[in-house]
């Protein structure tokens, strides 16, 4: 099914905009103009200001990381993507102060897209993005440490993209290769979307991708995701121990790992 575009007339700024039945709540209420819609076969798009083509062909790319999501997770999934006009005010929808290097942020139940930063990914990019924020709306991140749902996140992400590992994790490879084997899994400053140091970002990503690819090659895809599962209800400790792992091993195995994929 192609993705059929509308276009909202909504009341002028001084009036209350009223609610539109067949937008789910997440989705209301964002502009009082320039509201623009475009559906896939299962995902919802709304846009701000934006050009109808661009919407039209990210509802076929979220019905495809829907997709993704869903082989994964065994859950049926029906996507909601945000298209703010500008960076700044993707940040006032998220409830943050900054989103700078990021092309997507997960917020309740909805994808927030960046826009200056989405349009400049490739095709396999934008794949990659929208199956990971949208990994983060169907599994949540609550009680998780961040290195375990930005990895998951991006397994899920990852997984069908086709991309050699090497290409996936270069920045950390150039410092593997250089010698410099991450010693910890990433904690939340790694994480910090702040502008300072894109490159060490980026190579937290990777060192957290890689820590949830070793325990589904390891254990298997059934498995990480049960241990996701477990980690939320439990803690990461607990879950680790249902594997026969701690977090020192976990780390010492993972070091190995990363060593051996990208040295």
């Amino acid at each position: 099914m192609v993705a059929g575009l509308l276009l909202l007339t909504l009341a002028p700024a001084s009036a209350p905009v009223p609610e539109s039945p067949f937008l789910p709540p997440e989705a209301r209420d964002l502009w009082r103009e320039g509201v623009v819609l475009a559906r896939g076969t299962r995902s919802l798009v709304v846009g701000h200001h934006a050009p109808p083509g661009t919407l039209d062909e990210l509802a076929r790319r979220a019905d495809t990381a829907g997709r993704r999501v869903s082989d994964v997770l065994g859950r049926s999934v029906r996507p909601l993507v945000v298209v703010p006009e500008s960076a700044r005010e993707a940040a006032g929808l998220a409830g943050v102060e900054r989103v700078d290097g990021l092309a997507a942020v997960a917020d309740g139940g909805r994808v927030i897209v960046v826009p200056e930063v989405f349009a400049r990914l490739n095709a396999t990019g934008k794949d990659v993005v929208l199956a990971h924020e949208l990994t983060h709306v169907v599994a949540g991140t609550g009680d998780l440490p961040v290195w375990l749902y930005e990895g998951f996140a991006d397994y899920v992400g990852y997984r069908d993209a086709g991309l050699p590992v090497r290409t996936a994790a270069a920045e950390l490879g150039d410092e593997v290769r250089a010698g410099r084997v991450p010693s910890e899994l990433p904690g939340p400053a790694a994480f910090a979307a702040d502008g300072g140091d894109p490159v060490r970002l980026a190579r937290a990503y990777q060192e957290a991708w890689l820590a949830c690819r070793f325990l589904a090659d390891r254990f298997g895809e059934e498995t990480l995701v049960r241990f996701y599962r477990e980690a939320q209800a439990a803690g990461v400790d607990r879950a680790l121990a249902s594997l026969g792992l701690s977090a020192a091993t976990l780390t010492a195995r993972w070091r190995a790992y990363v060593r051996d994929q990208l040295a």
